[in-house]
């Protein structure tokens, strides 16, 4: 069984800043912890977010979470469940810092899936709901189909999660997006019309970052699928 560290590094409401390393088991979702090794002089052990910065807010994310070969997502959880998506990385690659706000409480922790492989299939969909709500969707695509991407956590789909809601911002991240329709994780409606859609962007060649363009609202029978040829 493969492992990797994933790191990241984050500004404090205090105007400190922290940094984030784990190593992780690949396939297995796992929590990023404080980094024990951050100096020479020690001083922070490895402990969870909520922990360490109880009280204090995230206003900045400087590094985003970066795995060495390919990780597929990253996020804020509170009592089980999605707090915030936060950015990601993978290997050497031009990073920029990204805006958080978020004022941490007792148990919060980040947790992050790794794959041994940058060409792993895992296609990832985050979101952010008008109302505040974030959610994260995912599948394995296999062969040429229509692979409907399902809540991390629930396993249901975009439509049953997110009934009513609306997506104001959200992002793929897909090494895989050469092989989709449109290179886009698609959200169908009731009728399997196209009403949004995310293009693919791979986390191996640039920080995946969120956008506005291609949101919609969310009916029940709503569905967010990956339409691959190959």
């Amino acid at each position: 069984m493969t492992t990797q560290a994933v790191s990241a590094q984050m500004m404090l409401s205090d105007g400190s800043s922290v940094n984030m390393l784990s190593t992780l088991t690949d396939g297995t979702e796992g929590e990023v912890q404080t980094s024990a090794v951050v100096s020479a002089g020690g001083g922070v052990s490895a402990q969870s977010i909520g922990t360490f910065a109880e009280g204090k807010a995230i206003t900045q994310i400087i590094q985003p979470f970066t795995a060495a070969t390919k990780i597929v997502y990253a996020y804020i959880s509170r009592r089980g469940e999605i707090l915030k998506v936060l950015p990601i990385a993978s290997g050497v690659i031009a990073t920029q810092p990204y805006p958080c706000n978020v004022v941490l409480q007792a148990g919060d922790t980040i947790r992050a899936l790794t794959l041994a492989s940058n060409t792993a299939r895992a296609c990832a969909y985050s979101v952010v709901t008008a109302s505040g709500v974030n959610a994260i969707f995912s599948v394995t695509p296999t062969g040429a189909a229509t692979n409907e991407l399902t809540h991390i956590l629930t396993g249901q789909s975009i439509g049953s999660s997110l009934q009513g809601q609306r997506i104001v911002s959200h992002y793929c991240n897909s090494t895989d997006g050469a092989k989709y329709r449109g290179g886009s994780v698609l959200v169908l409606n009731d009728r399997g019309l196209p009403v949004g859609s995310a293009l693919a962007q791979s986390q191996t060649s640039l920080q995946v970052m969120p956008t506005g363009a291609g949101t919609c609202g969310i009916g029940l029978n709503f569905e967010a699928v990956c339409i691959t040829t190959s």
